[in-house]
């Protein structure tokens, strides 16, 4: 009966139920993008080597000529321009 009894009072206390209440979380995840399709790597005109999934176009530079660049490329910059 003391057994009984010693089981329903620890059952009614407070924090009793912690250890089952606790629940693991779930590992969080990295979510990458999906891979694109069709890109090809260019040598910038940095010395940086740049992946980029558009044309190669000619822009206009400063001085009036035109300077050869790499459009839709990955990091900061969109536009690059590439090493002759």
């Amino acid at each position: 009966m003391k057994v009984l009894a010693a089981l329903f009072l620890s059952l009614t206390l407070p924090g009793a139920h912690l250890a089952s209440r606790l629940r693991t979380t779930p590992v969080e995840t990295v979510k990458t993008r999906p891979a694109r399709k069709g890109g090809i790597w260019y040598f910038a005109d940095n010395g940086h080597a740049v992946y980029c999934y558009g044309p190669v176009t000619y822009v206009k530079d400063v001085q009036g000529g035109l300077t050869r660049v790499a459009t839709f490329c990955q990091g900061e910059k969109p536009i690059v321009p590439l090493k002759d």
